[in-house]
């Protein structure tokens, strides 16, 4: 299974999947990593600056997260610490599963905790702030 993981570099798990600067994709078989792909996040229209120089939580348009799940595709699960209700939903209508870190760890940590089905994740902690 291939488990992808907002960061902020190659050890630490971005605070926001729309502003992550990239996507640890892992590969993972038998509850251990075979190896790891770094995807650059030129997908969202936050690493593209279509929100910069805004707050976070600032209005803006919703903007659609298409490319986004299409890069993520042949992954089963995104793991972040934090990320919109209106991401989370287009990732989850497109078969991904997401999951919201409680916990402090690696991202390498995140996709071997989450693989071996010991790292707690909430689902109903989404930012609604674009509302």
């Amino acid at each position: 299974m291939k488990i992808a993981v907002a960061a902020l570099d190659e050890t630490h798990v971005s605070p926001h999947f729309g502003r992550s600067p990239l996507f640890l994709v892992y590969d993972v078989q038998e509850g251990k990593i075979q190896s790891r792909e770094a995807r650059p996040n030129g997908f969202t229209p936050h690493a593209q600056g279509a929100c910069a120089g805004e707050p976070h939580g600032a209005e803006h348009a919703h903007h659609s997260h298409a490319s986004i799940v299409d890069a993520l595709k042949d992954c089963e699960a995104v793991l972040c610490c934090g990320m919109g209700w209106r991401a989370a939903a287009d990732l989850k209508a497109a078969g991904i599963k997401v999951g919201l870190l409680k916990s402090d760890c690696t991202p390498e940590e995140a996709a071997a905790l989450y693989a071996q089905g010991r790292i707690s994740v909430s689902e109903d902690a989404f930012c609604r702030c674009h509302e």
